[in-house]
């Protein structure tokens, strides 16, 4: 079964739209607590929009367009740009990743109410990278609140300039704003440029860190906020590292993905535990106790999934069968999560950006 008919079997186009199930509209949590596929136009200049991947990305007028019902099109007015580094300057993309700018006036009474800034993942080389990326941000939520949601959206891109050609439909998926995951958390943004990961809630670094072990991403710092956002209260003293865009995961393995090359790692299928020097390992028991609690739901995700193939979903049981190991055996256990403290590793290298 090829990847557009399983999209086929599980959202039936009913017309040029996706009927929705009726959500509690108003509350700015609501677009990304249905698990229904979104089915939206955008129309405008797409031809541009898609070619501004150079310096200072540029914003340009569209229209979005969802169906709350059969006969209930909603039309929104926002202005979109391109995003990103690696996914944008790279030119490795056929398209690159794009951010949603609304109005907050506009959006009034539908799905995208009190929404601002919203970023949307395009499949880069293909829908199922944009998939199984999505899965990794659904895995992650399986641990922890302090984590981004996402929501899958199938999209044509309408074009409206001199082009006049559409593009898809094709799945990509919109990721939680930042300040909305702070607050739906009780907490706040926090900006504040070269944290150490010493000073970082340990509980939350360490589930965060052993995550990014799991899925096989080295692409992320805590120092340089690569990939990484920091969120905090003032009654919590410490800040909360949440992780995100994880396109250079090794259970993800997009075709230009690749490790850092001070990383000195064969491949993106290779892990390596990058938080900071933790030589008692007692100090790892409670969060390798919660990956273990949560390892029939993580397992479930994958083969629960009607989105994923069969070959991808065996071979990420292979993948997250070594960690499961790795963590249950105290012998590799000790090796791989003491690697930083290798004077002679990698393990103490800073990413700061991907080039």
């Amino acid at each position: 079964m090829t990847l557009l008919n399983k999209f086929n079997k599980v959202i039936p186009s009913l017309m040029s739209f996706l009927i929705l199930t009726p959500l509690s509209f108003g509350q700015s949590e609501g677009l990304f607590e249905d698990e229904e596929i979104l089915e939206i136009e955008l129309k405008g200049d797409v031809k541009n929009l898609l070619k501004n991947t150079k310096g200072e990305p540029e914003y340009f007028d569209f229209l979005i367009a969802y169906s709350e019902s059969a006969d209930n099109k909603k039309v929104i007015p926002l202005r979109l740009r391109t995003r990103g580094h690696f996914r944008r300057e790279m030119n490795i993309c056929e398209y690159p990743p794009i951010l949603l700018n609304f109005a907050k006036e506009s959006t009034k009474g539908t799905l995208f109410s009190a929404q601002d800034k919203i970023k949307l993942v395009m499949p880069c080389r293909g829908e199922k990278y944009v998939i199984r990326e999505y899965y990794a941000y659904r895995l992650y939520n399986l641990l922890t609140p302090n984590s981004f949601k996402v929501r899958l959206v199938r999209l044509t891109l309408v074009d409206q300039s001199d082009f006049d050609k559409s593009f898809g439909p094709f799945i990509g998926f919109l990721i939680e704003e930042e300040d909305q995951m702070a607050k739906r958390n009780l907490m706040e943004s926090l900006d504040k440029d070269l944290v150490q990961p010493e000073t970082v809630k340990e509980e939350d670094f360490l589930r965060m860190a052993v995550f990014q072990y799991l899925i096989g991403n080295t692409d992320w710092s805590v120092q340089y906020r690569q990939n990484i956002k920091l969120i905090s209260s003032p009654n919590l003293g410490k800040p909360v590292a949440v992780p995100y865009d994880f396109d250079h995961a090794g259970i993800v393995r997009a075709p230009y993905a690749m490790p850092a090359p001070q990383l000195k790692l064969p491949s993106i299928t290779d892990r390596r535990y990058r938080g900071f020097c933790i030589d008692d390992m007692d100090r790892f028991e409670n969060t390798f106790k919660e990956f273990i609690g949560q390892k029939d739901a993580v397992y479930s995700l994958y083969a629960d999934s009607d989105l994923l193939d069969e070959k991808y979903i065996k071979s990420s049981f292979k993948f997250l069968d070594a960690f499961y190991t790795t963590i249950t055996s105290p012998k590799r256990a000790k090796i791989d999560f003491q690697y930083p403290c290798l004077p002679g590793g990698t393990g103490n290298v800073v990413i700061k950006g991907m080039n």
